[in-house]
C-alpha cells in the first residue's frame, strides 16, 4: 500500500521483544559483516506508523535473503559421519532453544495496519488545541509475547468476513472524508466549516468512495493508490467551486451539505435549478430554503416543467416580479405536476374570483396554493358557509383574507365559537365578525382573546356589554393589551378625567377609543378641549356622555365652536352638557337649523335643535311659533277687556257727581240726535 526506498545496507534493525513491552532498535556501521553480538551503542527509536510498516517489511525481506544465502554457501554433504553429526546438534539445539511459533495477526491488528496504510497526514491543528491521534501506536500493533500466545489459542475462532468488510468501509470513509478535507482546505476554506460541512456529506462520501474505487478497472488508475483516485473524483465533480458558489448565494453549510446529498452525484442539477430561480426572481436568501423545502426530486425535474407552471400562473393574475416571492413562500408548489396546479387554481376561480383578486390573494398568502390537500380546502370552505355566507362571498373573503385557510377547524376555528357563544355573540354577529375583521379566526383565542375579555371584566364592563363591544368594533381583539388598549385605559382616567366609575362605561359605549393613537390623536383632542375652558373633571363627564368626542380632529371642532360662540351667541356650558354638538354637520345640519330658528324668532337648546330629524324639527318649530302666536293674541284681548272696565267704571263715577241740571242733558231719548249724545260726552268731559 505504502511503496518505500529500500534502506542503505549500512542501516541494521534489531527487534528485541521483552515480556511486556517491544522495542525497536537501530545502529550505524560501515562494516558489511556486521557480529551478532549487540552494540553497545544501540539507538532507541519509536516509529510512526509508516516506518513500522517499513520495518515489518524490511524485517520480512532480511529473514528471507538471510536464509537463502546460508543454503547457498553452505550445501549439506552427503557422508554419513557429516548427517550423524548434523542430526545430532540439530536434536541438541532442539533441546535447548525453545520453539519458534508463527506469528498471527489477530482480525483486530489488520484493521490497525490497514487504517494506519490508509491514513493521510495529520489533522492540521492550532495552538492552544488538544491533539487526539486516532491512529494506534507502535505499541499497540505490535502485541507482547503473553497477548500474541493468547491470540494463539483463538486461532482456530473464523473472523465474520462481512463484520471486517463493514470495518474496512468505514476505513475508507474516513479516509475520503480526510481527502476531501485537503480539497476544501486547497479551496481555501478553513478547519472548522470545512469539517463541519464533511460530517454532514456522508452520503456524497460514499459516492466517492465508490467511484474511486470504479476508477480502479481503468488502466491508467490501475496501480494509482485510493487516495489519488478519491482526488480525482473530487476534482472532477467540482463540487468544492459549487460549496463556494452555494456559500456566496447565503446558504449556510448545513443546506449545503443536503442540496448535495439530494443531488445524488449530479452536482450540476444545483447549479441548474438556482440560475432558474435566479431568472424568477427568488431572493438569495431564499434560494437554500426554496430547494430544500421544494421536494426530493426537484433537482431531477426539467426546467420546461417549471417553466409552464409560472407560465400559467403569471395568465391568472399572478405578476411575474411576484413569482419569486410566492415561489420562496411556497417552494411546494414546484413539487406538483401541472394537472395539480391547474386544479388548485380552478378551485377559487370558480368560487367568484376574477384574475386581480386571485393575483393579490396568491401574492399575500402563497401558501393558500400549494400547502394544503383539495379536501382539507373544500372543509374550510363549507365550514364558513354555515355561518350564512354564500358561495362568492366566501371567495371574496379569502381574497380579502386568505390566511383562513391556514387555520385548523378542529384546533382553531370550533374552540374560538364556542368561546363567542358563551359571552352572548349569535351566529349574526359571528358573521359581522367574520366579514369585518376575518383575521380574528385566526388567533388563539386562548392568548389572545380570553385576557382582554377579563380585562374588560376588571374595568366593570358588564357581561352582555361585552358581547355587543365586541361584535360592536371587532379590530378590537387584534390590539395587544399590554402596547395598546392598558395604556390608552391609564390615559383617559389620567389625562382626560374620566373617574373609575365611569371607564367601563366609556370602554362599553366607545370601543373605537382603544385603537386611537395616544400622541397623535387623544392627546391632542384633549388639550384643545382643555384651552376652551372646559375643566378635566367636565370633559371626562363630557366622554362618558359622547367617548366618540376624542376621536374627531380639531380641524373639524374649531369651525362649529366657533359658530356655537360667535354666530349662535351660545355659552359654553352648552357645549358641555350637550357634547354630541360636535358630531352633526356644520353645512347640512347646523347652520340651516340655526337660520329656520332665527327666521320664526324661536331658540332651543342644542340637544332638541339637534338631535331629530328634520320633520320632527319642523314640528317643533310650527308648535313653538303657535304657541308664541296665541301668547301674543291672548295678551292683547285681556287687555282691551281690561280697558272697557275701567271706562265703564269711570262714567258711571262721574253721572252720579253731576247736578240735576246737567243731568237733564244726560237723560234724553234714544230717538234724538246722535249731536246731543257728542255734546253730553264733551260736557261731561269738561266737567
Amino acid at each position: 500500500m505504502l511503496s518505500c526506498p529500500p534502506p542503505p545496507r549500512s542501516l541494521h534493525l534489531h527487534l528485541h521483544r521483552q515480556r511486556h513491552s517491544t522495542v525497536v532498535s537501530s545502529s550505524f556501521h560501515h562494516h558489511p559483516n556486521h557480529p551478532p553480538t549487540t552494540a553497545p551503542d544501540t539507538i532507541l527509536r519509536t516509529h510512526n506508523s509508516k516506518t513500522t510498516s517499513l520495518l515489518h517489511h524490511h524485517h520480512h525481506q532480511s529473514a528471507t535473503t538471510t536464509t537463502t544465502t546460508n543454503k547457498t554457501k553452505n550445501p549439506p554433504k552427503e557422508n554419513e559421519n557429516d548427517h550423524q553429526h548434523q542430526n545430532r546438534d540439530s536434536a541438541q539445539n532442539n533441546d535447548n532453544k525453545p520453539t519458534i511459533r508463527q506469528l498471527i495477526m489477530p482480525p483486530q491488528e489488520k484493521l490497525n495496519i490497514l487504517e494506519m496504510s490508509l491514513a493521510s497526514k495529520r489533522a492540521p491543528q492550532f495552538p492552544g488545541s488538544i491533539y487526539t491521534n486516532s491512529l494506534p501506536s507502535l505499541q499497540s500493533v505490535l502485541r507482547t509475547q503473553n497477548d500474541t500466545q493468547h491470540l494463539e489459542n483463538d486461532d482456530d475462532d473464523d473472523v465474520d468476513e462481512e463484520v471486517m468488510i463493514m470495518r474496512a468501509l468505514e476505513v475508507r470513509r474516513k479516509v475520503t472524508a480526510e481527502v476531501f478535507k485537503a480539497a476544501m482546505k486547497k479551496g481555501k476554506f478553513g478547519i472548522t466549516y470545512s469539517t463541519n460541512l464533511v460530517n454532514r456529506l456522508s452520503e456524497f462520501i460514499d459516492h466517492v468512495m465508490i467511484e474511486a474505487a470504479a476508477l480502479k478497472r481503468l488502466p491508467e488508475f490501475e496501480d494509482s493508490t485510493f487516495n489519488l483516485r478519491a482526488k480525482v473524483v473530487i476534482d472532477d465533480s467540482e463540487v468544492v467551486p459549487l460549496i463556494r458558489w452555494l456559500k456566496h448565494n447565503n446558504l449556510s453549510y448545513p443546506k449545503i451539505a443536503k442540496l448535495i446529498c439530494m443531488s445524488r452525484g449530479n452536482l450540476e442539477s444545483i447549479r441548474r435549478l438556482v440560475d432558474w430561480l435566479k431568472s424568477v426572481h427568488v431572493k438569495g436568501e431564499f434560494l437554500g430554503v426554496t430547494l430544500l423545502k421544494s421536494g426530493d426530486g426537484i433537482l431531477q425535474r426539467r426546467l420546461e416543467e417549471l417553466d409552464e407552471i409560472v407560465d400559467y400562473l403569471e395568465s391568472n393574475g399572478v405578476r411575474r416580479d411576484w413569482m419569486g416571492f410566492v415561489i420562496s413562500r411556497c417552494p411546494k408548489l414546484l413539487s406538483y405536476s401541472m394537472e395539480e396546479v391547474k386544479m388548485r387554481v380552478e378551485f377559487y376561480l370558480n368560487m367568484g374570483m376574477n384574475e386581480n383578486d386571485f393575483g393579490t390573494m396568491v401574492f399575500d398568502y402563497p401558501g393558500v396554493l400549494g400547502q394544503f390537500t383539495i379536501e382539507e380546502m373544500n372543509q374550510k370552505v363549507n365550514y364558513l358557509k354555515e355561518f350564512g355566507l354564500s358561495t362568492e362571498y366566501v371567495g371574496k373573503l379569502l381574497a380579502f383574507r386568505p390566511q383562513l385557510m391556514g387555520c385548523s377547524i378542529e384546533e382553531r376555528w370550533k374552540p374560538l365559537v364556542k368561546y363567542l357563544y358563551y359571552l352572548g355573540i349569535s351566529r349574526d354577529g359571528m358573521r359581522r365578525m367574520l366579514t369585518i375583521k376575518p383575521m380574528v379566526f385566526c388567533f388563539n383565542f386562548e392568548m389572545t382573546i380570553m385576557p382582554k375579555v377579563q380585562f374588560f371584566r376588571d374595568l366593570g364592563v358588564r357581561e352582555d356589554a361585552i358581547g355587543n363591544m365586541l361584535v360592536k368594533f371587532p379590530p378590537l381583539l387584534t390590539y395587544s393589551l399590554h402596547k395598546k388598549i392598558r395604556p390608552v385605559v391609564i390615559f383617559l382616567m389620567t389625562k382626560a378625567g374620566v373617574t373609575e366609575n365611569d371607564i367601563g362605561k366609556v370602554i362599553a359605549l366607545g370601543p373605537e377609543l382603544l385603537g386611537c393613537s395616544i400622541g397623535k390623536k387623544l392627546e391632542v383632542n384633549v388639550k384643545y378641549f382643555l384651552s376652551l375652558g372646559i375643566r378635566a373633571r367636565q370633559l371626562g363627564e363630557m366622554i362618558a356622555d359622547f367617548p366618540i368626542l376624542l376621536r374627531y380632529k380639531v380641524d373639524l371642532l374649531y369651525p362649529k365652536y366657533k359658530y356655537l360662540r360667535r354666530t349662535m351667541v351660545r355659552p359654553l356650558q352648552d357645549v358641555v352638557e350637550f357634547p354630541r354638538f360636535f358630531s352633526y354637520s356644520l353645512e347640512e345640519r347646523i347652520i340651516p337649523r340655526h337660520k329656520i330658528m332665527v327666521e320664526n324668532r324661536v331658540n332651543f337648546k342644542l340637544r332638541y335643535m339637534l338631535a331629530c330629524t328634520d320633520e320632527e324639527f319642523n314640528e317643533r318649530v310650527a308648535d313653538k311659533v303657535e304657541r308664541r302666536r296665541r301668547f301674543e293674541s291672548g295678551l292683547l284681548d285681556d287687555a282691551e277687556a281690561d280697558s272697557q272696565t275701567a271706562e265703564d267704571s269711570l262714567g258711571k263715577a262721574a253721572v252720579a257727581d253731576c247736578p240735576p241740571n246737567e243731568n237733564a242733558f244726560l237723560n234724553f231719548p234714544d230717538s234724538m240726535d246722535g249731536t246731543k249724545g257728542f255734546f253730553s260726552k264733551v260736557r261731561i268731559h269738561q266737567s
